[in-house]
């Protein structure tokens, strides 16, 4: 079997398929909390607290004073940014919530899913009920 052949079959197994649909859900699945932390709750949640933009909040690790973040940066000043630590909590919070509500929702559509009712036995063959009447006529 030829190098090709074998990384074909391999490509397009079931499990390597929905990963890779798994993977492409996920990155825009992260987009989409990434806006949502981003653009909708911490703005809100800035404003709540007296008007407060996370993602700029920083401690100065230098000895120059700089205005803002943005021109620490351009110096290559050491800054300890944790504005943006908190959206990155935030946004993992709401990813985990997410999955658990996910998986939850999935669990109980598995178990509302009434059990299959098991197979009857098979019916005996010829030969086992021939043996069985033999066995019981040696008893007597």
């Amino acid at each position: 079997m030829s190098f090709i052949q074998e990384f074909k079959e391999f490509a397009l197994k079931g499990n390597v398929v929905d990963l890779a649909v798994g993977v492409i859900i996920g990155g825009a699945f992260g987009k989409i909390v990434d806006s949502l932390v981003k653009d909708m709750l911490m703005p809100v949640l800035g404003k709540l607290l007296g008007g407060v933009d996370f993602k700029h909040l920083y401690i100065n690790l230098s000895d120059k004073t700089f205005e803002t973040m943005d021109a620490a940066e351009k110096a290559g000043a050491p800054l300890f940014k944790y504005g943006v630590f908190i959206n990155t909590v935030i946004d993992f919070m709401i990813v985990a919530m997410a999955i658990f509500v996910a998986i939850k929702a999935m669990n109980k559509l598995k178990r509302s899913e009434p059990e299959p009712a098991p197979e009857a036995p098979p019916a005996e063959s010829d030969e086992v009920k021939l043996l069985r009447e033999i066995r019981d006529a040696l008893k007597k």
